[in-house]
C-alpha cells in the first residue's frame, strides 16, 4: 500500500481565512461565536452560531467580491462558495496546479457536506410559493446537490482524477478525508483535495435544529460562552460554518516534487452505532470501535498517541460519552493524555467539522503545538484525560487523532504522524 501524505490545506472558517492567523486565535483562546446576523432568527430559542466573518476583520474576512464573479454567485449555493475558496487555497498552499494530462488526469476531488445547499432550497420554495414555478432559476438543482461542490473544485482546476462527495453528517469532512487517502493509497490517482463544507446558518437550519432541541440556549446575550465541550453549564452545540481543504497526496509523488509535508495519514477507521437517529449509545462502543480499527490501521499502539482532537461538540450527552470511550481505548495510557475539542472557538461546521479540525490536527503535529478547549472551567466529568483548557500548550507532537461522530451513528476516526 502505497504512503500518503498531506501536502496543502487551506480553510474559510469563523476564526477567518489565513490558515496561519487562525491557528494562532486558535492556540490563544480566541472565539469565533456571535450573535447571528445572516437571518431573522427572533422567534427562534437559538440565537448564537459561528459564522465566517466578511467585512468584520479586513485581513482575514471572506469576501466573495474577491473569488467570484457576480453570475458566478448567483448560480452556487454559500458552501459551494466556501469550499472552493478553501480548496483553492490549499491547492496554492501545496504548490499544485496541474497542467500535463497525466498530472490532471491523477488528480481527483473528495469534497463532501452534510447539509448542502439548504439555504438554497428555502430560498427557492419560497419563489416557488410566492412566484410560482416559471420564477426558478434553472441553475437551483446545480447550487443545492453537494456533488457540485467536489464537481466545481474540479471543473475550475481541470482536475479530471476520481470526482466523488460523501454525505455522512457530522462525520462527512472526515470521511472523505479518510476515502480520499485510501483512493492514493491504492493507486487510483496521485493527488486528491479532500474535505467537507457547510453553511446553513438560515432560518431553517436553525429552526430544525432548535426543534431538534440539540442547540445551545442559554447563552444568547453572552455568546462567546455558548460552546462550551465537557463544561458542566453546556447546554447544546453551537451551529457553525465554514470549508475546510486538504491535499491528499502519495508521498513519493510529493518527494519528488520537493512539497513540504505537514503530516502522514497512517491510520482510518470507520463503524455504525445502529443505535439511534441522533443519540449515541451510552457505551459510546460505536465511537470505540472506530478509533480501534483507526489504530490498527495505523500500527501503532495506545502509548504513543500525543494529541486526540476530539468531536465534543458541547453536548450534555456525547460529550461525557466520548471521554468514556477515549478512557477506555487509551487505558493505562489515559492518564495526562493530551485531548481537546476545538470546537469552544469555532462551533460546530457540521459536514466541515472534520475537515477543519483534521487540519488542526495536522498542524498540532507540524507546529508542536496543541490546541486548547475554549470555556472548559468545571468538567462535567472527572478524568485523568488534559483536556487543555483555555490556552493552548506547545509539545512534542508525533502521532494525533481526529475524531468525528455524526447523525445516524457514523463514526470517523484518522490517524496522522509527523514524517
Amino acid at each position: 500500500m502505497r504512503r500518503v501524505v498531506i501536502t496543502g490545506m487551506g480553510t474559510v472558517c469563523p476564526l477567518g481565512t489565513q490558515l496561519p492567523m487562525i491557528w494562532q486565535r486558535l492556540l490563544n483562546g480566541d472565539c469565533g461565536v456571535a450573535q447571528v446576523h445572516q437571518a431573522d432568527i427572533q422567534d427562534i430559542a437559538c440565537r448564537v452560531a459561528a459564522e465566517v466573518p466578511i467585512g468584520l476583520m479586513a485581513d482575514n474576512a471572506f469576501d466573495p467580491n474577491e473569488h467570484f464573479s457576480t453570475r458566478e454567485q448567483k448560480r452556487i449555493a454559500r458552501f459551494i462558495k466556501l469550499g472552493i475558496v478553501a480548496a483553492e487555497t490549499a491547492l496554492k498552499d501545496a504548490g499544485w496546479h496541474p497542467t500535463e494530462e497525466e498530472d490532471c488526469d491523477r488528480t481527483g476531488v473528495m469534497l463532501g457536506s452534510g447539509m448542502g445547499g439548504v439555504n438554497r432550497i428555502a430560498d427557492n420554495v419560497e419563489i416557488l410559493l410566492k412566484q410560482g414555478p416559471r420564477k426558478l432559476s434553472p441553475f437551483f438543482i446545480p447550487s443545492a446537490l453537494v456533488n457540485l461542490l467536489s464537481g466545481q473544485v474540479s471543473m475550475r482546476n481541470n482536475l479530471r482524477g476520481p470526482n466523488h462527495a460523501c454525505a455522512t453528517a457530522c462525520a462527512t469532512g472526515t470521511h472523505a478525508i479518510g476515502d480520499a487517502a485510501r483512493i492514493v493509497a491504492y493507486g487510483d490517482a496521485d493527488v486528491m483535495v479532500a474535505g467537507g463544507a457547510e453553511s446553513c446558518i438560515n432560518r431553517i437550519g436553525l429552526a430544525g435544529f432548535a426543534a431538534a432541541k440539540t442547540l445551545s440556549t442559554a447563552y444568547n446575550d453572552s455568546p462567546e460562552l455558548a460552546s462550551r465541550p465537557w463544561d458542566k453549564d453546556r447546554d447544546g452545540f453551537v451551529m457553525g460554518e465554514g470549508a475546510g481543504a486538504l491535499i491528499v497526496e502519495e508521498y513519493e509523488h510529493a518527494r519528488k516534487r520537493g512539497a513540504r509535508i505537514y503530516a502522514e495519514i497512517i491510520g482510518y477507521g470507520m463503524s455504525g452505532d445502529a443505535h439511534h437517529v441522533t443519540a449515541p449509545p451510552e457505551d459510546g462502543n460505536g465511537a470505540f470501535r472506530a478509533m480501534r480499527a483507526a489504530l490498527r490501521d495505523a500500527s501503532i499502539s495506545t502509548d504513543q498517541i500525543d494529541y486526540i482532537n476530539a468531536h465534543g461538540t458541547s453536548t450534555p450527552l456525547g460529550d461525557d460519552i466520548e471521554v468514556g470511550v477515549i478512557e477506555r481505548l487509551l487505558g493505562a495510557d489515559a492518564a495526562g493524555a493530551k485531548v481537546s475539542s476545538t470546537k469552544g472557538a469555532i462551533g460546530h461546521l457540521l459536514g466541515a467539522a472534520g475537515a477543519v479540525e483534521a487540519i488542526f490536527t495536522a498542524l498540532a503535529i507540524h507546529h508542536r503545538a496543541a490546541p486548547p478547549t475554549r470555556n472548559l472551567y468545571a468538567p462535567s466529568r472527572l478524568s485523568d484525560i488534559d483536556r487543555i483548557p483555555h490556552t493552548g500548550v506547545d509539545g512534542d507532537i508525533n502521532v494525533s487523532v481526529s475524531n468525528s461522530f455524526g447523525f445516524g451513528g457514523t463514526n470517523a476516526c484518522l490517524v496522522m504522524r509527523r514524517v
